[in-house]
């Protein structure tokens, strides 16, 4: 995600993995956007993203799903797109949204209830709003500053944890009413 977070293209991870880290740095200084916060599931993932310059977000996924999927199968030896359509993106509209939605996209592996082997793979910036973490890439000020200490926004996200799972299970009940035989 950082690698291609940048205004000048890096090529390929491949290439990138040779250059100098003066290079990489001047590189990763001029950002597309800022991480609020993120999750990678097994087989979706989620951003909330502070675009930086102009069409930032969509330069952003165009590169990170490009490169990905060119490395995927240069690595496999196949050929075709991975991803399913273009992204989806929301715009966030006010505060409290902008709240509920880092809770949701911290959470989302716990609001799909996953467990065992699946859980532990998944990666999510939810430690790094939880616990001082070393590895931070995103930009949680704009979230954490609105709570007193880090564990409000914990008991925050935690205490909505039961009606984002409520909600997707009337969501997934009422699309199951939908499907036609």
């Amino acid at each position: 995600m950082d690698e291609f977070n940048t205004i000048i293209p890096i090529g390929s991870l491949y290439e990138s993995s040779f250059l100098a880290p003066e290079i990489k740095n001047k590189r990763r200084r001029k950002k597309l956007v800022n991480f609020i916060s993120y999750c990678l599931n097994l087989n979706h993932y989620h951003f909330i993203l502070e675009q930086l310059v102009e069409n930032g977000v969509s330069q952003f996924m165009h590169r990170l799903s490009g490169g990905y999927s060119w490395q995927f199968n240069n690595k496999y030896e196949r050929s075709g797109s991975l991803f399913q359509g273009t992204f989806k993106a929301k715009l966030i509209d006010s505060n409290d949204y902008l709240l509920h939605l880092s809770a949701y996209v911290n959470l989302n592996y716990r609001v799909h209830q996953l467990g065992g082997l699946a859980a532990k793979l998944i990666k999510s910036s939810w430690e790094e709003y939880t616990i001082n973490s070393k590895m931070a890439i995103c930009k949680k000020k704009i979230i954490l500053d609105q709570f007193s200490s880090a564990k409000e926004y914990k008991t925050f996200a935690l205490e909505a944890l039961p009606s984002m799972i409520e909600r997707k299970e009337k969501d997934k009940d009422f699309a199951d009413l939908l499907l036609e035989s």
